[in-house]
């Protein structure tokens, strides 16, 4: 039984990298430098949340209950784990700018709430 892999140098607090690799079967050992995958930069409770999103299959609303905590949180933890493994969420300034057109319109009366809640799940908005 091994140790839980670590990312980070406990005493300097930089990205540690893989210098040896031994298969237990038959001996072999390989020595190098290897780079870890970006998940592994990601804190316990990150993979944590990652691991029951995916027995979760996606479903928001199921990492919800499992985690007991709500909507805009679940969200939350995923955009900060989109943003710790460096991606951008590419689209999201195009759809905050796209749903607030929705809720302006919705405001000012020029659309009923069935039009606005098809205009964000279409993800079309009206200029």
């Amino acid at each position: 039984m091994g140790y839980p892999l670590i990312s980070q140098c406990p005493v300097c607090q930089r990205t540690l990298t893989v210098a040896k690799l031994h298969c237990r079967h038959c001996g072999t050992t390989i020595e190098n430098e290897f780079e870890l995958p970006k998940i592994f930069s990601l804190s316990k409770e990150q993979l944590h949340f990652i691991e029951v999103f995916l027995v979760c299959r996606g479903n928001i609303k199921e990492v919800e209950k499992e985690l007991g905590i709500s909507y805009p949180t679940v969200r939350g933890k995923l955009n900060e784990i989109i943003a710790a493994l460096g991606y951008e969420n590419r689209q999201r300034g195009e759809n905050d700018e796209m749903e607030k057109n929705v809720i302006s319109l919705l405001e000012n009366g020029e659309i009923t709430a069935d039009e606005a809640i098809k205009m964000l799940k279409n993800k079309e908005a009206r200029p």
